[in-house]
């Protein structure tokens, strides 16, 4: 599945993201005006004034990760087969997270493998691709580790909901040093969601419990920019062994 880089307000508001991240959150908000509304907007911005206060929300928010798109289709194809869901998806993505780091882009591509069934094929899934991800990356010969993580969630209660998610266990990253000065960067993720989407979307396996699910992620320009740091700017002088892994010749 291949998505756009906004999607529904509705949809976002089900997903529960502005609960956690209300802070990340970007709308999209369009001039409905008439001629004389146009008038006035055009003259707020020929002196400089804001003129902002003449848009308006157009039911649309940017998305926010590829994978949000995903869950309300499924459920709308029913109960699960009994082997559950594979997706492969990809979005580009939106985080108001302003910064001069340059892993942190506020509009990035994010590529996902979405896994929805069972707690045992959800929870292999996510044990498989910890393995598959870490050994894709020592193909690109890039230094790195893997560590219990947690999102940033907002507010006071963010701080009990970071504490545990990472007492479960339930997000890991795979950290790449791109950044002097910095602390690695996160390239990959493996986030195990339990019922959270299941409930949310109503998304049943055969035997009417709710579905589980689980994600690997891979942001893109990331891992471009790790590729870079560690490789340096001419691609012709790359190891041969990560030019071979991106079809370099």
């Amino acid at each position: 599945m291949r998505f756009p880089p906004a999607m529904a307000q509705k949809t976002f508001e089900k997903s529960g993201y502005m609960k956690n991240f209300p802070h990340f959150a970007g709308t999209v908000h369009c001039f409905c005006g008439d001629d004389r509304a146009h008038h006035k907007l055009m003259g707020q911005m020929e002196r400089g004034e804001d003129w902002m206060g003449n848009q308006q929300p157009a039911d649309l928010v940017l998305t926010p990760a590829a994978c949000y798109a995903v869950y309300p289709i499924v459920a709308e194809r029913g109960v699960l087969r009994e082997d559950g869901h594979l997706v492969d998806v990809a979005s580009y993505c939106f985080r108001h997270e302003p910064s001069l780091e340059p892993t942190r882009l506020q509009l990035f591509r994010m590529r996902e493998y979405v896994r929805i069934g069972t707690p045992e094929q959800v929870l292999a899934f996510r044990a498989d691709w910890m393995e598959r991800g870490q050994d894709f990356v020592r193909t690109l010969e890039l230094p790195f580790e893997v560590d219990v993580a947690n999102d940033p969630f907002f507010g006071r209660a963010g701080k009990l909901l970071a504490d545990n998610q990472r007492m479960q266990n339930l997000k890991f990253e795979l950290l790449v040093p791109v950044n002097d000065g910095a602390g690695p960067t996160a390239c990959l993720s493996f986030n195990y969601h339990m019922t959270y989407f299941g409930d949310t979307w109503n998304i049943r396996t055969p035997d009417g419990a709710p579905a589980q699910t689980a994600c690997c992620a891979f942001g893109m320009e990331r891992l471009v920019l790790a590729l870079l740091r560690h490789h340096g700017f001419d691609l012709a002088a790359w190891p041969a062994g990560v030019r071979a892994t991106l079809g370099l010749g």
